[in-house]
């Protein structure tokens, strides 16, 4: 039978002969940057933002290695590298870079104006220059704020409830690209509850910890108040660890350093926090323009305390203090 083909079957003819070439064309998997200060996680100190922004991610749907690939870069406390592995990043052709230290978020604005940013960031981003203003951040750089500094002040009315005899805190702090040093956020805290502030900045990718705190020892510090920088998380375990052979109670400006041996931390939700920048990058891949994505504040913060260190230091936290945990490590 050789009748004339009819006009439907000529389509029908056509569409399987093209799918099959158009079934082989590859989709494009979205390509994210990830770069922070601390170190590559191990079975003892893992990253938990960086586990938070993966599951932050998995909720939205995507699964690495299938329809999202993530490229972790760590600079292991040493902001020098910012340039050179920001570099690295670019050649990649990625969507997103997510960005966490202050440093890495400075050298990324520097380096790129058309590769979306989304920063995670302790300082005010206002403030620091790093945006416009919150609402309408401009430019390719918008993200999440974790109110760290702006907490300062209540972490130490909080340290003054539970170790209540306490009259100097030492402010453990490294040097960073930290506008002003950290200790001055304590100050009108310090104050207003008439506390002495011993401040000590160790400088250098290799900080002499232990000499550190027989300075403290030395200043007869009560109590210890550890900023939050990549050099201090890195070293987390060894300043916890520093903190009970002395017998120091330690206030942390994050929770992981109260999983790794701190008396107590207080700040906002990381895990919230992370999970946000995952939010932020899945809309930057739908379309939405950096700047048109305002900079969000936290909503939920923790309070943390470890009651296993504060047994090995021999301190009792009042039961009222107690009380207004959000977790407790026992």
């Amino acid at each position: 039978m050789h009748g004339k083909i009819t006009r439907r079957a000529y389509c029908s003819l056509l569409l399987a002969l093209a799918l099959p070439a158009w079934a082989q064309q590859p989709t494009k998997i979205p390509r994210i940057g990830y770069l922070t200060g601390s170190s590559p996680p191990t079975s003892t100190t893992p990253d938990l933002n960086a586990d938070a922004f993966k599951q932050g991610l998995r909720d939205l749907g995507y699964v690495e290695g299938k329809n999202i690939l993530v490229e972790f870069r760590y600079l292991e406390g040493k902001a020098e590298r910012d340039q050179s592995f920001l570099a690295d990043l670019l050649q990649l052709k990625l969507d997103a870079i997510v960005v966490i230290s202050m440093s890495s978020i400075q050298a990324a604005k520097l380096a790129t104006k058309t590769v979306p940013l989304v920063m995670v960031t302790n300082f005010d981003p206002v403030a620091t220059g790093l945006v416009d203003s919150l609402a309408h951040p401009g430019g390719n750089l918008t993200g999440v704020t974790r109110f760290t500094r702006e907490l300062s002040g209540k972490r130490l009315e909080l340290l003054k409830e539970m170790v209540p005899k306490v009259s100097r805190v030492g402010i453990l702090e490294a040097r960073s690209a930290s506008p002003t040093p950290y200790f001055k956020d304590y100050e009108p805290a310090a104050h207003a509850l008439k506390m002495q502030l011993e401040a000590l900045e160790l400088r250098g990718s290799n900080p002499d910890l232990e000499g550190a705190f027989r300075e403290m020892v030395k200043r007869r510090v009560g109590a210890i108040i550890t900023a939050r920088n990549p050099l201090f998380i890195i070293n987390r375990k060894q300043i916890t660890d520093l903190a009970i052979k002395n017998r120091l109670p330690l206030m942390s400006e994050g929770t992981d350093f109260v999983e790794s041996g701190a008396l107590a931390s207080y700040a906002s939700d990381d895990v919230a926090n992370f999970k946000r920048a995952a939010v932020y990058v899945d809309k930057i891949l739908k379309g939405t323009k950096p700047a048109d994505l305002p900079v969000e504040q936290p909503t939920a913060f923790e309070l943390v305390f470890n009651l296993k260190t504060a047994k090995q230091i021999g301190l009792a936290i009042p039961p009222e203090v107690l009380a207004r945990a959000n977790r407790i490590i026992r």
